[in-house]
Order: structure tokens, then sequence, then C-alpha cells
């Protein structure tokens, strides 16, 4: 997704940005931060799921022809992750568009490169994956130590050790990658102790702690290990030329992960499993993931990969079908989703309007709060979203997402929020903050702030459609209560320039509202989230890809989220959040349209079943993250095949 604080930058965020909207999108899951210091770090606890036992389906050898056809008992069909041709297969690029098998972030795809941890959205824990056993920070607070399974080995059967770890942070800071030029200011250096052991010493401040512990324990979840001898390799290939390095298609990289590339082109990509994989040792999952090939057709739009999921054709999707109930309500369909009744998903991911501070008259609490106030989010969520999404009554909106562990963060029960809370529609209250600020209908018709009618554009990409149904919500918002709001569609190719350049919105025409992304689940959040909405440190820059995009700045703001990451009270934190909560709520710098799932998990069950869902048994749960994100990976190991 990384900001300054991890700068995959405008590649990765993009994508996302695009996948969490309903059109066609390369996917790499947006990299994060890590988790609040009073969770717990990282768990022992084995990184299987358990559920009632399933038989294997029988292994076959491999189809002679890579681009043959598959054995459909053998292969699980996805949809909605790969659009277009895979570019490369080489782990230190973020322009791969390489969604079956790369994408670092809070919850990395680790179907064939592997992160030390792997993240959990349910339990909000990190389990060991390489790793074995928690990270420990040292007695001083300035370092942390993990160690490597002994059993985890590389594809060409050579162990993987703490000397690959710690070269590969070194590649990424000698060629100054999205990895590198994010993390180095938090992350000093990774080393490898002994063959086991690897030492990560954090940037300190003045005070001799860590500029960022949060930071520096969250590179462990995000980023892959990469072997050392194929990355020395590749840079005697490049002559040592970063640019070379990135763009290296890297057909023959080394892995460690269950699968690896069997086929790929223009109509579809498809990974095999590789049965000499190191995760069948006890010290991990205890065996190999059930499916042996993972293939993704790549269709055009979501309507085709609809059409597929309803033949049967899509095991798994990763996209937006709109009405998705209607699949096994009215169409009697084996199809589900993570939830049996709406919202069907897990909502982590907050799509959210910023409001231009350069704007005339946005600079007015009183309007933007009269403006977000009076948007009909009920039926923004059921039009554009077809209730997949929690609304904000049955969720009071905050920072948080709706899970579990994100609202416990925050006093949802101060009367002093309550009164913040805006669940939509409230017209008649707006009318009146508006009227008692002064700002009054004109002879125009429209609302006037001294003296001046106020006027607005609200804009988001051109086809992203649940987006542009909230922006016509937002629009229509605006007349309702006196205010001139239009509504303006540009291509993403140009509005991306826009709005991470403060420069830009300033001056360009149409951008006094406008859609972007918050962060989804993971590690570091809520706090990830919370800084890039409303840290100064991003307001009013250029090649913005962090956040923060309509300029706000509040001091109070900034030291309370930079208190955060070294807070060690669990109290002091929940009353830090409860305070930016406020501010938030208070200011209206930004405002969340809807909750959207961290990704859509809808599964047909024609062929294989036994797929996570609400209540299944696992224990740790496995998070509907499509089988192959962070945790959920787990679920690769508990299908079955469907009984005839």
């Amino acid at each position: 997704m990384n900001k300054k604080l991890y700068v995959l930058v405008a590649v990765v965020m993009a994508a996302t940005m695009i996948l969490t909207a309903c059109g066609p999108a390369a996917t790499t899951a947006a990299p994060a931060t890590q988790a609040p210091a009073t969770q717990a770090p990282a768990t022992q606890a084995p990184a299987t799921a358990t559920m009632a036992a399933t038989v294997a389906p029988t292994a076959t050898a491999a189809p002679v022809t890579p681009g043959g056809a598959l054995p459909r008992n053998e292969t699980l069909y996805f949809n909605g992750l790969q659009w277009g041709s895979v570019v490369c297969w080489n782990p230190y690029s973020s322009s791969c568009n390489n969604a079956m098998a790369i994408g670092q972030g809070d919850n990395a795809l680790v179907t064939m490169f592997e992160t030390p941890y792997i993240f959990d959205m349910l339990d909000g824990k990190s389990y060991p994956l390489l790793a074995d056993g928690p990270w420990a920070w040292n007695a001083a607070g300035t370092d942390v130590t993990f160690k490597i399974k002994k059993a985890a080995h590389w594809s060409d059967g050579t162990p993987v050790t703490a000397d690959d770890v710690a070269y590969t942070w070194a590649t990424h800071v000698k060629y100054k990658d999205g990895v590198g030029s994010g993390n180095t200011p938090y992350i000093d250096t990774i080393t490898a102790v002994d063959p086991q052991t690897v030492d990560v010493k954090a940037v300190l401040g003045k005070d001799g702690k860590p500029v960022n512990p949060l930071v520096v324990t969250q590179y462990l979840v995000a980023n892959y290990v990469i072997q050392k001898a194929w990355t020395q390799k590749l840079e005697a290939r490049v002559g040592g030329d970063a640019t070379k390095l990135l763009a290296d298609v890297a057909d023959d990289v080394v892995w460690s992960g269950p699968y690896h590339k069997f086929f790929a082109d223009d109509t579809k990509v498809v990974l095999v499993r590789d049965d000499k994989y190191w995760g069948a040792d006890a010290s991990m999952f205890g065996k190999l993931p059930i499916p042996q090939y993972l293939a993704h057709v790549i269709y055009k739009d979501n309507a085709a990969g609809t059409t597929a999921l309803q033949a049967g054709e899509v095991d798994v999707s990763q996209q937006f079908n709109s009405n998705v109930q209607d699949l096994w309500l009215k169409q009697n369909l084996p199809i589900s989703t993570y939830l049996p009744d709406a919202p069907y998903d897990i909502g982590a991911s907050l799509p959210t309007a910023f409001f231009n501070l350069s704007s005339y008259g946005l600079d007015q609490v009183a309007v933007r709060k009269a403006i977000a106030m009076a948007v009909d989010y009920d039926t923004i969520i059921a039009n554009a979203m077809t209730n997949q999404s929690a609304t904000f009554s049955q969720v009071p909106r905050s920072l948080m997402n709706p899970a579990a562990g994100e609202q416990a963060m925050y006093d949802s029960t101060d009367p002093a929020i309550k009164a913040l809370q805006f669940a939509g529609k409230d017209i008649d209250g707006a009318k009146k903050l508006l009227d008692d600020a002064g700002i009054k209908v004109g002879a125009d018709g429209f609302r006037q702030y001294n003296g001046k009618t106020l006027h607005y554009v609200a804009t988001c990409p051109n086809g992203w459609s649940d987006w542009q149904a909230a922006i016509e919500q937002v629009a229509a918002a605006g007349k309702a209560i006196g205010i001139d709001i239009t509504s303006n569609y540009p291509e993403w190719s140009v509005y991306q320039t826009v709005v991470t350049s403060w420069k830009a919105v300033t001056t360009t025409k149409g951008y006094d509202i406008f859609m972007m992304w918050s962060d989804g689940a993971g590690p570091t959040q809520p706090w990830g989230r919370v800084n890039h909405l409303l840290n100064s440190q991003y307001a009013q820059t250029e090649n913005n890809w962090n956040g923060n995009w309509g300029g706000y700045k509040n001091p109070d703001a900034d030291k309370l989220i930079n208190a955060i990451p070294g807070e060690t009270d669990p109290a002091k934190l929940k009353a830090d959040y409860t305070a930016l909560v406020k501010i938030y709520l208070t200011d209206i710098p930004s405002f969340t349209l809807m909750y959207r799932p961290q990704d859509f998990h809808t599964v047909n069950e024609t062929v294989w079943t036994n797929f996570p869902h609400q209540g299944d048994g696992t224990n740790p749960p496995v998070p509907p993250m499509d089988l192959v994100f962070g945790y959920g990976i787990a679920g690769l190991y508990n299908l079955s095949l469907v009984k005839k």
C-alpha cells in the first residue's frame, strides 16, 4: 500500500486503491506499519489452524505442457486478483503485476516468497512463518531478535539462514528500493548473529529510544526474506545497476514458499505446489497445502468474473460481486461469503472523502461538518456496496475499522464522542449548523460565506462505479443543504497525479472534495490509519502517497500520534486514541463514506469445501484473506473435495 513509513509508494498504493474500488486492478498488498506496543508482538502458537479432519486429493504429476488443461480436482481457481499479464517474478520489484506470487505488506502474499511472520486480522496477532517463535526486544529496548526455523529451506535445497535476512535488508538499502527507503529512518541495521539468529537494530532518537518501534517490528511481518545467493547472482547479472535490478524478470528466482511459477500468459497464471516445501515439517504446517495448482484466469472485468463464479469455474473470488447474496438466496448456487448475513465480509478498509482545506469556505468546520452530516450513507451502502458494508448506525464512525479489536482501542462510550458521531442524512441538523455559523442562503439559492457563494466539485476516478455512486451522494447532500456541489470523474492516470501533489490540488479545478483510501487491517492498526489520516508531516507535500491529502495540520494530533508507538500503558494508549477520535470528529478534515472488506472473500463449493468462514472452529482463526494473504494461507491446508 509504503508511505513515508513504508514506501512501496505509488504502484502499491494505486493497485490497492483500485482493488478496493470496483474495477480491475493489479494487486499488491498494501504495506503498513506494526502493531501498537500493547498488543502481543507475536505468538508462539504454530501457524497452523485446526479444523475438522479432511482428506487430501491424490496428487498427480504436472501436465506435460504447462499451458495445458489442469485437473479440476487438484486446482483451486481464483478471480479478482490478477488483472493483466504478469510482468516479472522479481521479489525486489514493486512493478511485477504478479498478484498470485508477489505482494509485500501487513497481510503479505506468501504463496511463493515468505516473511518471518504472518498476520491474522481476526485476532490481531502475528504468527511465526520462517521465524521460530516470537520476536523479542532486548532489555534496553534498542534491538529486536528472532530466530529462523531450522527446517526452513530454499527451493534449491539450501537452508534459509539469518544471513539471507541480513543480506535482503542490505540489498534494499544499497539499491534504495521502496522497502529500503521506507524503513531506513527507523531501522539501523539487520545482522546475522549466528546462522539462525537475526538482530534488528532500531534507529534511536535523542532520548536513546527507538524512533518508532512499531515500524521496526512491522518489517518482520510485511517483507520477504530473499535468498542471498540468488540476490548476488542477480546483482552480478545487472552489474550492480539499481534500475536494472528492479526491472529484472527473475525467471530463475529461488523461493521458499509452497508454490512457484508453472505457467503465465495473457490469459491465465498458474502456480504449482512445491512437493518439497519445508512447511510440511512438524515445526510448521506438518503437511503440504491441499491443492496442487493455484490458477487465475485473467477476466476482462468484474462481470466476467462473476459469471465464471456462478458457473463454478472460480472457487475463490476476490472481487466485488454486486448483490452477492442473490447467488445463494435466489440462484440457489453453492456460493457463500465469510459472514452468512450482511455485510458478508469483515470490514477493514475505510474509503474516505478528503476536504481540500485550501478551497474557499472549506477552512470552516461548520461547512465541512454540514456536508458530512447531510450525506446519505445508507444509500451509499445499499447501492454502491449492495449492503456489503456495515452501516454507521451499526458501527458509529471514529478512526477505527469495525473489527472488535480496533473498536476496543478507543472509548466508544464517551458521551463527548457520542455527541460528535453522525450516521448521515441529517439535513435539518446540517442546515441549522450552517445557519448558526452565519452561512446562509443567498439570492442565488446557495449558501454564502462572507458574501461569496459556496460552489464545490467532488471528484473520484472514472470507472470506479462504487466510488462514483458515493460521490454522487456527496453532491446530492450539498444541494440538499444549499451548497452547490457537482461531480467530476477524471481518469485515474490524471487523478493520481493531482491528489498526490499539494501544489496540484490547490491549483487544479475540480478537487475541492475527493476520495482516497485509508489503511485496512494490519498489525500497526489503528495507529497506521490515524497517522496517515491526520499527521501533519504528510500535509501540503509533494509526491504524497501517504495520506492527509487535504492539507490538515494540528499540533495536538501530531503529539498524540507521535507518542503512541512508544506507549506501553494500555489505559494511556486508549486515552490517546480517544482524544484523537475527538479531534477527528470535531474538525472533520475528512470523512469515511463506507466500510469495505480488507479483501472480498466469496467462495463456490462446487468442487472444494472447508473454506474459512465465521465459526468454522479453526484455532487460531483463519481470516477471510482468500487463502493466500497473511495467516489466510493456513486455509489451504484445510480444504477438501466436495463428495459427489
